[in-house]
């Protein structure tokens, strides 16, 4: 694929040596008791608190270059790390720790007719390649969800996190190391090449998945050009529909919620649509809780409309119509996750024109209607094709530590083998095991 320079054969040394350190680590950790791996969850966790010193300081270097290289807010925020944010990514390393280990678990058990007695049982993945950009609680989350489910974990984050990766890294092996697990069951590939990505996605033989999580164009690169099988994590164009029978207090606080509580998270919203019965009433105050809160609304020329005829509340200080504190919503904007401050805004006549909308410019992510109707809500829940689909909640609680699972490594819009926040079960395959008794087949 890339030309046979010397630069790129040394970098394909140093990334298959530790492809083999991670296959000579899966071994032990495939077969590891969970009483260990949790002692090992727990003493990563504990090791992030000892070493955070030196993980906040790296922090703080990566973020002033990409301040100083003009990274926008929400860029930046995805990569700052704060001591909350750490006791965070600590808390779900011992949430893994207490929850049940899937590897071993007899899915299924049945005796044939010839006394073959069959079990499906699951197993380890083996080698599992994490691809993902400025988001250092992915390092944590991936290396705990795999050493838990006996995988051994290679990492390839971006270039503007490098320093805070290897200072969490150095930390986390530092864990295993304690317990007696192998250190290289947690690596980082440190080279930034973008040649390095290629040459992770395409080791069939020594990496046994790739998991991609990301911009679309990362995904893309991973899906069009792996060797290796890939779980794609999708883009978060995700969409809350206000129905006509809504509760508009219920509808003020979930929308609010899922553009602004973080904005630059994928199962934000990204796009609002009202049922135009209600949006006379209900849009306006929307929209200045929005503007509030400090998100740029992008509405349509009904919504605009809507928002000029509206009577300003008489408390309202500001001096400005809602109406001309709004731009003018644009194709591209329905089809972007902007991953900030920004929502784009639509009116509908019918939930069917809602459903339409997401079907064309959704991302199969997360989906939301709120409403007090119940068979609209029901019509939503089952025909809309999404990961995750709600009713009279907020998007935002697509994530693997809401659901319970301690942690997530990535939130997979795909319908192969995972769907929706990936925890535990999903970085586990199975086998057969067959016991006989001296049968042979005619």
């Amino acid at each position: 694929m890339y030309p046979d320079t010397g630069k790129q054969s040394e970098l394909h040394r140093v990334l298959k040596a530790q492809a083999n350190a991670a296959q000579q680590a899966a071994h032990v950790l495939a077969v590891a008791q969970t009483g260990v791996k949790n002692q090992g969850l727990l003493a990563m966790a504990q090791a992030l608190l000892d070493h955070q010193e030196a993980i906040l300081a790296a922090n703080v270097g990566d973020v002033a270059a990409a301040l100083a290289k003009g990274d926008g807010a929400a860029r930046v925020d995805r990569l700052r790390l704060t001591q909350a944010r750490l006791e965070e990514m600590c808390q779900g390393l011992r949430q893994v720790a207490n929850l049940p280990n899937p590897v071993g678990e007899v899915m299924e058990s049945f005796t044939r007719p010839n006394g073959l007695a069959i079990a499906k049982i699951r197993v380890p993945f083996g080698v599992v390649g994490m691809v993902y950009e400025a988001r250092p609680n992915v390092t944590v989350d991936a290396a705990g969800l795999a050493i838990k489910t006996g995988n051994a974990v290679l990492l390839r984050g971006g270039r503007e996190a490098l320093a805070t990766n290897q200072a969490l890294v150095e930390a986390l092996r530092a864990g295993l190391v304690a317990v007696g697990l192998p250190k290289d069951g947690v690596q980082l590939i440190s080279r930034t090449e973008h040649e390095s990505v290629d040459l992770l996605i395409r080791m069939r033989g020594l990496v046994d998945l790739v998991i991609p999580r990301g911009g679309a164009g990362l995904i893309a690169r991973v899906v069009e050009n792996a060797t290796v099988p890939v779980i794609e994590t999708g883009v978060g164009n995700c969409h809350v529909y206000v129905d006509q029978a809504a509760d508009f207090t219920k509808a003020w606080a979930i929308v609010l919620n899922a553009k602004a509580q973080r904005p630059s998270v994928c199962n934000a919203m990204e796009t609002l649509l009202v049922h135009r019965n209600v949006a006379p009433q209900w849009l306006p105050e929307m929209v200045r809780r929005l503007l509030a809160a400090g998100v740029e609304v992008r509405a349509c020329a009904t919504s605009r409309d809507i928002l000029r005829g509206a009577e300003e509340n008489p408390v309202d200080l500001v001096k400005t119509p809602l109406w001309e504190q709004v731009e003018a919503v644009t194709e591209e904007d329905y089809a972007t996750e902007f991953l900030d401050l920004i929502v784009a805004l639509r009116v509908v006549d019918s939930l069917s024109e809602a459903m339409d909308h997401i079907q064309h410019y959704g991302t199969r992510h997360s989906e939301s209607i709120v409403t007090e109707d119940s068979f609209a809500a029901e019509k939503f829940l089952s025909q809309v094709d999404a990961a995750a689909v709600y009713h009279n909640a907020s998007t935002r609680f697509t994530d693997g530590f809401e659901f319970g699972f301690g942690a997530e490594i990535g939130i997979s819009t795909q319908k192969l083998h995972a769907r929706g926040p990936m925890g535990l079960r999903e970085l586990t395959s199975y086998k057969y095991v067959i016991r006989g008794t001296g049968q042979v087949r005619e």
